[in-house]
């Protein structure tokens, strides 16, 4: 288990375009992701786990833990070892009277199982140094905005394009008031009650 990290679930994500699932394990104190597509049930035999919903009969993944229990065999962790051509392979672990067997099992069913059987997930370093995402670190505050370059000249008929706005800047008057308002009407200034 030396090359095995560690890690948990930290979404589970739907595809708007498809009906494909995107399970986000999250690397544990570690900000390192591994997302792994999943068909429709078994994201929602995930979702269902993790909000503990209550179902009159069990699921697939609820029947196998059950089977798990009846013949004595404690789940211990489930594995992603491998990752080939986009298809992710993973095992359940379990003990069985103190031998450890290893069940081959699609990552997603071993991780529905996992949150059934509160057992930790763990993943091969190599498939998270081939398929995990880093997210892309912040700039610090502090650090000093790049020095600003001098704007470069104005070619001959940009000036000219500008030219047209400057015109017209210049017709403006800012500073004299409107003649068509007097001086009670002025947006700036309250407006007082007329007296009856």
């Amino acid at each position: 288990m030396a090359n095995m990290i560690e890690v948990q679930i930290d979404s589970v994500r739907v595809h708007l375009m498809t009906p494909n699932r995107l399970v986000v394990l999250k690397q544990v104190n570690e900000d390192r992701y591994l997302p792994i597509w999943v068909g429709v049930y078994e994201a929602e035999a995930i979702t269902v786990a993790l909000q503990e919903v209550e179902v009159s009969r069990p699921l697939t993944h609820d029947l196998l833990k059950n089977v798990f229990n009846a013949f004595n065999a404690r789940i211990t962790r489930i594995e992603i070892v491998k990752l080939e051509n986009d298809t992710y392979y993973g095992a359940i672990i379990a003990d069985v009277n103190g031998k450890e067997i290893r069940i081959d099992s699609r990552s997603s069913d071993a991780i529905a199982l996992s949150v059934r059987a509160h057992v930790p997930i763990l993943v091969h370093a190599s498939v998270m140094d081939v398929a995990s995402i880093v997210p892309e670190v912040e700039l610090a505050e502090n650090v000093a905005p790049p020095p600003k370059a001098e704007p470069a000249p104005l070619s001959k008929e940009g000036a000219e394009r500008l030219s047209v706005f400057e015109n017209f800047l210049d017709k403006l008057d800012f500073d004299k008031p409107d003649e068509n308002k007097s001086e009670d009407d002025s947006s700036d200034k309250p407006k007082k009650p007329k007296k009856k």
